[in-house]
């Protein structure tokens, strides 16, 4: 444990560069150097565990958000692991930065919040969704505690021209309430439909630690655990991590940092300091001495924590990202579902992407560098190695090429693509 005076002591150093803070970043992040241990069912529960948060997204045009981001860690390695961790509890899915899939250990931190007065917008929803339908509410969870676990399909939609939460039929709604509430969790996933069964029932072979936490002992571990698992962080970024509440000022930070749990630290650029968690205090004196070199190039989901607070990622990246998914096709300036580049310590791009699963393709539809981005083969290189370790993964190792911007990277693209095969 560091002495509160140690922490005094780095506190008081230079300021450290941007670059050195992206390393910091990114090693916590797993994202600094390439996987070079064998995926393991193992590996992927200790991925989720040290991000804290695994955030959940169905759309599929190429892997499913959160198989992507364990990708980005792991390299190749099977999907249905995550699934067989649901299954057997040892983790878990709740609401947390949007819907996450959570290490097991922290299920009474979570299981708090949304027990308090939580100012997540899902559980105000659920409660409010409860006040509105109650009777039917408590039937559908009689039935479930007299039938067992149940997806939203096992019922009939009743509604020709259903409108609200996604167009989801009642019982989804309050499933979801429900499981948004505490009393439902999800069992398993059965092609990723949500399978809801009671929190006891899930638990039940669950190693979990049940004691109750207090609202205050739950608000510290979650600044705590925001910047722990991003390594370093301004005051301002730590609530959205678990989307614990409002955004922090420095003067919030005081009594972490007078106790010596964060280390203030200045970084070329910011307009603010940035923290860092004690235990990460010796890969702070690695990175400020430069001893963290990026040395790994991917793609990485819309969804991952390192893009997913477009602020967060404008002041440690230098990039402009915003997930235009949800935006109308004719707003999108770069695409549906736009996968950035990582490469050695920089975001030097972004890929919009669809899998061909049928046809073994994957079709990169349009590739955009970054403007300060020079094309070296280094770059290309490193960037064509990744798109074909993405597309074998997904089992569609055939690569096409449609565009990029600047149009001369097209073809060095497809060149070392053809070299790599």
């Amino acid at each position: 444990m560091t002495r509160p005076d140690a922490a005094s002591e780095v506190r008081a150093e230079r300021p450290i560069s941007l670059q050195q803070a992206r390393n910091l970043h990114l090693a916590v992040q797993g994202l600094l150097k390439f996987p070079r241990a064998r995926a393991t069912r193992a590996r992927v529960r200790a991925v989720v565990a040290r991000m804290r948060v695994l955030q959940i997204d169905t759309i599929h045009v190429v892997a499913r958000s959160p198989y992507l981001v364990l990708f980005s860690r792991l390299g190749d390695y099977d999907v249905r692991w995550l699934d067989e961790l649901l299954a057997k509890a040892a983790i878990f899915e709740c609401w947390a930065h949007e819907a996450c899939f959570v290490p097991i250990e922290d299920f009474s931190l979570h299981r708090a919040q949304a027990s308090a007065k939580s100012n997540h917008w899902a559980h105000q929803r659920a409660q409010r969704m409860y006040r509105e339908h109650r009777a039917a509410m408590d039937r559908l969870l009689t039935h479930i505690r007299d039938h067992g676990a149940v997806k939203s399909s096992d019922f009939e939609r009743k509604q020709k021209n259903p409108t609200g939460w996604w167009g989801w039929k009642e019982e989804k709604r309050w499933l979801e309430a429900w499981f948004a509430l505490g009393e439902l969790m999800i069992a398993r996933r059965e092609n990723f439909q949500r399978v809801y069964d009671l929190r006891e029932r899930v638990l039940a072979n669950a190693r979990v630690e049940t004691a109750a936490w207090s609202a205050e002992a739950a608000r510290h571990e979650f600044v705590l655990g925001a910047v722990r698992a991003l390594g370093i962080a301004q005051a301002r970024w730590i609530a959205d991590y678990f989307r614990s509440g409002r955004k922090h000022k420095d003067a919030d930070l005081e009594k972490y940092t007078k106790s010596g749990e964060l280390i203030r630290v200045e970084v070329n650029g910011w307009d603010a300091p940035g923290y860092v968690h004690r235990e990460h205090l010796p890969l702070l004196q690695r990175a400020r001495r430069s001893g963290l070199r990026a040395a790994y190039t991917t793609l990485l989901s819309p969804f991952d924590p390192v893009v997913w607070d477009r602020g967060r990622a404008s002041a440690m990246f230098g990039f402009d990202y915003t997930i235009e998914c949800y935006t109308p096709g004719h707003k999108r300036r770069y695409g549906y579902f736009v996968l950035p580049i990582l490469h050695r310590g920089r975001m030097i791009g972004r890929l919009d992407a669809k899998a061909h699963r049928a046809d073994g393709v994957f079709e990169i539809k349009a590739l955009y560098l970054e403007p300060e981005s020079k094309i070296t083969p280094t770059l290309t290189s490193d960037v064509a190695a990744a798109i074909d370790a993405c597309a074998r993964w997904h089992a569609t190792p055939r690569v096409t090429v449609r565009k990029t911007d600047p149009p001369e990277f097209a073809q060095a693209l497809r060149t070392a693509l053809r070299e790599i095969r």
